[in-house]
């Protein structure tokens, strides 16, 4: 897995935990399976141009409503802000 494929699964495990969220909890705010959330986590997968604005919303939304203390900074290392 590289740097990117890390610190994207770091993300997602990491908004999970601070939302108390499930895997399948993600994927369905997310839209997609409870599989693919699973892949990304471990690294088998990274997420589509529309999965990552997918999940960039949704931690921009949670973050504005202050229940996610991410920085942009680590949305944006984990590759969350380009494509």
């Amino acid at each position: 897995m590289d740097t990117e494929g890390r610190s994207l699964s770091a993300l997602i495990k990491e908004i999970r935990r601070q939302l108390s969220l499930s895997q399948e909890d993600l994927a369905r705010q997310l839209g997609v399976s409870y599989a693919t959330v699973n892949r990304w986590e471990n690294g088998l997968s990274k997420p589509s141009k529309l999965a990552k604005a997918q999940l960039k919303a949704f931690c921009e939304k949670t973050i504005e409503r202050g229940k996610l203390t991410l920085s942009a900074d680590m949305i944006d290392f984990a590759d969350l802000g380009s494509d």
